[in-house]
């Protein structure tokens, strides 16, 4: 079965990024290289701070766009509930 992954990252001045991925640590490591999105390059947006896994396509699709559609606040209470220091999450994933 494959496992689809909703997420959102953060700058470090809080600046946020909602997306959907089948590979979570190929697609941050993307946003870290500044490959990830012209956004999160722009912006320097690339510390994982949250991520919830899925079954299926089209349920971590929807969700995606359901968080997309919320404001701020509600996107940092969700990431709050599960990750409250922001610490990126994938900051032991990878060598060097």
């Amino acid at each position: 079965m494959k496992t689809y992954y909703v997420y959102i990252l953060s700058s470090t001045l809080g600046t946020l990024y909602v997306g959907v991925t089948n590979d979570i640590i190929r697609r941050v490591y993307e946003h870290k290289k500044g490959d990830g999105s012209r956004f999160t390059a722009k912006y320097k947006v690339h510390r994982l701070v949250y991520f919830e896994e899925h079954n299926e396509i089209m349920s971590a699709l929807n969700r995606e766009k359901e968080i997309k559609k919320w404001r701020r606040s509600k996107k940092r209470k969700l990431t709050i509930s599960t990750n409250p220091r922001w610490d990126d999450l994938s900051d032991d994933w990878y060598v060097g």
